[in-house]
């Protein structure tokens, strides 16, 4: 039997401290309940000590039968991958990047030089999206794949919903990139229309965009409800009260929360952005429209209430392709890459 090789995986594993699960923990999990041998790092909530700390795992990380994976994203975070990266060059440590920002492409073409040393050094670049993948073919990198983000689906029971009523939800960080306003801004409308709307938004409350949020909330005294972070077993839970799942980002790659709705059969209506159309395509699985668009975000909404075999239709569909992020089928892509 191929002895495994022996993982140090870095990412932000700050869930500790009230923010979401990342690659780092819920990949890393399934990788040692798989049989092999993985270290996660950091858990440490500030920045400066984090990448001391990652640094300081793959320097002492040993290079026989190992292999790194680095989480890497398009903001700071960036700069934890391609300082891990050098170090693990200098050691003779092959690396895996795991591509998590949408806005990636940005990245490639701001900091060209440093994109090129971290990515095209790599063993793969490993993509959750046919969008990045793309994107990255395009720059000229050729040591992509392509492995979507996996999940328990059977964890998620899907509901049938021959009737929508408008009652929104909403799961994501309260961070600017991801627009939780435009969903305020959307129910303050569709509230002319239907004086019985009512939206739940879940995600921690810990960021500098919430407070605009609800003091929005407050001086218009809108019907939203602020869950606050929940485990992934109370907000599935608490979706089975709502009927249509709002996606507000301005970029995104593949985002869990959306794939998750699908599973659970809510109609979805999301932003055209980043890595959705190549998950969700308009119409058959979701309903796509322009970022920071209110009016287009409404009448999707409404085309949805008053059409709902239509919509029943398109969870259907969504549910069927989401059933191909299993991890019974993910496990092998990642099995196979590992060990080449």
């Amino acid at each position: 039997m191929e002895k495994r090789k022996k993982i140090l995986y870095l990412g932000n594993q700050l869930s500790k401290h009230g923010k979401n699960e990342t690659g780092v923990e819920f990949l890393g999990r399934m990788l040692m309940s798989w049989g092999y041998s993985v270290k996660q790092v950091s858990s440490c909530k500030n920045s400066v000590l984090r990448l001391l700390h990652m640094l300081w795992s793959v320097f002492c990380f040993p290079r026989k039968h190992s292999v790194l994976l680095i989480d890497t994203y398009s903001t700071k975070n960036f700069w934890y991958a391609y300082l891990s990266a050098k170090l693990a060059r200098i050691k003779r440590i092959p690396y895996i990047c795991i591509l998590h920002g949408g806005d990636l492409p940005t990245r490639l073409k701001k900091s060209p030089k440093a994109s090129h040393d971290l990515f095209n050094k790599a063993l793969y670049n490993v993509a959750p999206s046919g969008y990045l993948i793309h994107q990255f073919l395009q720059q000229g990198y050729t040591n992509v794949r392509f492995i979507p983000n996996g999940f328990d689906v059977s964890d998620y029971s899907f509901k049938m919903r021959k009737e929508m009523a408008p009652r929104l939800l909403w799961v994501r960080s309260f961070a600017e990139i991801y627009h939780p306003l435009l969903a305020i801004q959307v129910l303050k409308q569709l509230l002319e229309t239907y004086a019985e709307a009512q939206l739940s938004m879940v995600g921690p409350l810990d960021n500098d965009v919430f407070p605009r949020c609800k003091a929005y909330v407050e001086k218009h005294q809108l019907p939203v409800h602020f869950t606050g972070k929940l485990s992934k077993k109370e907000w599935i839970s608490l979706s089975a009260n709502f009927d249509i799942f709002l996606n507000t980002t301005n970029f995104d790659n593949t985002p869990m929360s959306l794939m998750e709705a699908a599973a659970l059969g809510i109609p979805i209506v999301s932003t055209r952005v980043g890595g959705i159309p190549y998950l969700l395509e308009d119409q058959k699985h979701a309903l796509l429209v322009e970022p920071n668009d209110v009016t287009m975000m409404l009448k999707a909404i409404e085309n949805l209430i008053e059409n709902p075999l239509e919509a029943y239709q398109r969870t259907l569909n969504a549910r069927q392709l989401i059933e191909e992020f299993d991890w019974g089928i993910i496990k092998e892509k990642w099995i196979q890459v590992l060990n080449s």
